[in-house]
């Protein structure tokens, strides 16, 4: 990890965009390229084209494959990687959030920390909409933990009546690199018992129930998590790094 690698591909992706400096200036769309920029400093190895599909990267790994949400929508190319290329698919994660609201009038509020955490297994939510390729070999996950600044435009719309308008990066915290089957159950949330629940999977992560059962299906699908027995009317699990306890 370089952090201060990382901020600068932010300041030079800022400082090419088209939009004026400020809210607004370094958006979803933006977070990408700069990680693209980080990820891969060389330009003709980004946004390269690979049969019919443009990757990200190409370069002497194999592909990378940046994606805010959605993994959905890159089951097509991963389709078609997966087979002739190892890839990398890299998952930005807000891992502490600061909370700011923007009025009408462009009046912004002092900023405060969300009481909301992140970390590597928000990752796994994303991954049940691709579950059936997780075992393809040389399919690598990275979530990056970021800092963001979150700004809210207070519209009278969306949750108690604000519009979350943008993300900014603040800094690079983590990356958490997970390098094959023996290394997905770093994706796991931290503190699950030596066996568990699905009800105490989503305590763990902070998940909810929705999201906590999609997790946990792709956790196993991984085979980060197997089924060992059951515990009263609910299945038990344990993280296979546990397997003999």
């Amino acid at each position: 990890m370089d952090e201060s690698r990382f901020l600068e591909a932010c300041r030079e992706v800022l400082s090419e965009g088209t939009r004026p400096a400020g809210i607004g200036a370094l958006g979803e769309k933006s977070l990408h390229a700069a990680l693209k920029r980080y990820l891969e400093p060389r330009e003709a190895c980004r946004e390269v084209l690979v049969g019919r599909y443009v990757a990200d990267i190409v370069n002497e790994a194999g592909i990378t494959e940046i994606q805010t949400a959605g993994f959905g929508r890159l089951r097509e190319k991963l389709e078609f990687f997966l087979p002739h290329y190892p890839v990398a698919l890299v998952y930005p994660v807000a891992a502490v959030k600061w909370l700011i609201s923007v009025g009408p009038d462009g009046s912004q509020s002092r900023r405060r920390r969300s009481p909301k955490t992140g970390g590597a297994w928000e990752m796994l939510t994303e991954l049940y909409s691709i579950r059936d390729l997780l075992k393809e070999p040389g399919l690598t996950l990275c979530a990056m933990l970021l800092e963001v600044e979150e700004y809210r435009l207070k519209d009278g719309r969306g949750r108690r009546g604000y519009t979350r308008w943008e993300r900014m990066p603040v800094r690079l915290l983590e990356e958490v690199w997970a390098r094959g089957p023996e290394e997905f159950p770093r994706l796991l949330p931290p503190d699950l018992p030596e066996a568990f629940t699905s009800k105490e999977f989503r305590a763990c992560g902070h998940f909810s129930p929705m999201n906590g059962s999609l997790a946990l299906s792709a956790a196993r699908e991984l085979g980060a998590v197997e089924r060992i027995g059951n515990q009263g009317r609910a299945y038990l699990y344990r993280s296979v790094q546990n397997a003999c306890f």
